[in-house]
């Protein structure tokens, strides 16, 4: 079932990367928009995993850094948000 699983979500993880890159390149989101680091969030988490799953530590170090920096945006976007 892993063998299934794990490929699946490393997918979504790089359909939610390079969705966010295209709409962003493209004009359609901002990178002052939560939609676009949301997509982040979801390409770390998704790569991240797969990476796990296949030991390949230097996708698991630059995927979990990529995730955190959206964080931090995401967070930075809602303290503007709330001032």
């Amino acid at each position: 079932m892993a063998d299934i699983v794990y490929p699946i979500i490393g997918w979504i993880g790089t359909i939610a990367y390079l969705l966010g890159y295209l709409l962003l390149s493209t004009n359609k989101l901002k990178s002052s928009q939560i939609s676009y680091h949301v997509l982040n969030v979801i390409g770390s988490f998704g790569l991240t995993a797969n990476a796990i799953h296949y030991m390949d530590f230097p996708n698991i170090v630059v995927n979990i850094v990529w995730g955190i920096i959206a964080c931090c945006a995401i967070l930075v976007l809602f303290r503007k948000r709330i001032n």
